[in-house]
């Protein structure tokens, strides 16, 4: 039996119900969102209060076993008439939030972005300048539960420039993120860069590192971290009648620049750092437009000397020179192999001597 058509005037009648429906819909669906952030960042305070309180009447007290009695008793108590919230353990976290986060002003400001799970996880992180760093890029770029646990257990603050700095200038840039959302190169650049997503096994050529990261985009732009956006892959640039072709081109929306990224398969060469000063250049001139900064490059190399890198002076000409694993190491051998590189990274910059002052010969 053949359908029965709507008369005109009842068709006129649903659209204007079914676009109602779904501005109420998205109405309900925001106010529901709002509410649960309020909700949450109250939870917070309230949390950071109840720490700070219980930590200064055991500081006051002056002696650990009564500190663990009270938390014991105040726990039991709570736990008994406010619900599971108040458990011993619950009330621990809460003094640890308190003792590692001392300034209120700064939680008010965190917690806009924090719920009380994203700071579960950054409490426990012993270095203050660590968790000083979590704590602003997840409030900078909104990261999820999810997206914090897998910086973290992927050892964000290890990979990025900033962590090879002296403790005073990383403090620096830090306070100018926090009071400024000043971001800087030294921020977004990593080294190495985990690219275990791309699938790659044995030998490639580097068409299918590229190919591989433009199927990836999106894992590799996650990867790269937020505020990158995709502009162009194989950019062409005409010097002097010859073709140039650069492998990526990215924008950074924080830092108003071009981004451009050279793809090595083998080891970071010095003439690798003219080719893409030359490309630098070239979109400084030719691509950059009113109210950008200078263009910044990447190389993206299988692996690098130091020594290279260090005597070519990269930074001054814009350019990071990072290396890639497509296979991501084993937890332990992770954390050892950053370590060290963060180690001799910071001793380096130590025993850089500065330019000796040359006495002029006596007549």
């Amino acid at each position: 039996m053949p359908k029965k058509l709507q008369p005109v005037s009842a068709q006129r009648k649903t659209a204007p119900a079914t676009l109602l429906l779904a501005d109420i819909r998205s109405l309900i669906v925001s106010a529901r969102g709002q509410v649960s952030r309020a909700v949450d960042a109250g939870l917070v305070t309230l949390y950071w209060h109840v720490g700070r309180r219980i930590h200064q009447d055991i500081l006051r007290q002056k002696r650990a076993e009564y500190g663990a009695e009270i938390v014991a008793t105040l726990g039991t108590q709570l736990e008994s008439e406010f619900g599971r919230g108040w458990s011993v353990r619950n009330l621990h976290r809460m003094i640890r939030f308190a003792e590692v986060f001392p300034d209120n002003q700064i939680v008010t400001a965190l917690r806009s972005q924090l719920g009380w799970t994203h700071f579960r996880q950054i409490i426990p992180i012993d270095a203050p300048l660590k968790r000083d760093f979590y704590a602003e890029m997840c409030r900078i770029e909104n990261w999820s539960t999810r997206t914090l646990q897998h910086k973290i257990n992927g050892m964000l603050f290890e990979r990025t420039a900033l962590s090879k700095k002296p403790d005073h200038l990383i403090k620096q840039e830090l306070k100018a993120l926090r009071e400024e959302d000043k971001m800087t190169p030294d921020l977004i650049f990593r080294d190495p860069y985990i690219l275990d997503f791309l699938g790659l096994k044995d030998t490639y050529a580097e068409k299918d590192l590229e190919s591989a990261i433009l199927r990836e985009i999106e894992s590799f732009i996650l990867e790269l971290g937020i505020g990158f956006a995709f502009l162009e892959r194989q950019k062409r640039m005409q010097i002097d009648a010859r073709d140039y072709y650069l492998d990526l081109l990215f924008y950074h929306r924080k830092l108003k620049r071009l981004v451009a990224i050279d793809l090595k398969l083998g080891e970071f060469e010095a003439a690798d750092k003219g080719q893409m000063e030359l490309y630098l250049n070239w979109l400084k001139q030719h691509a950059m437009e009113a109210g950008e900064k200078p263009p910044l490059g990447m190389i993206l190399c299988a692996g690098k000397s130091d020594e290279h890198v260090q005597l070519l002076e990269l930074a001054k000409s814009g350019i990071h020179v990072a290396s890639y694993w497509t296979e991501l190491l084993p937890k332990k051998q992770l954390e050892q192999k950053l370590h060290d590189a963060v180690l001799k990274a910071r001793s380096r910059l130590r025993e850089k001597p500065a330019n000796p002052t040359r006495k002029r010969p006596s007549a």
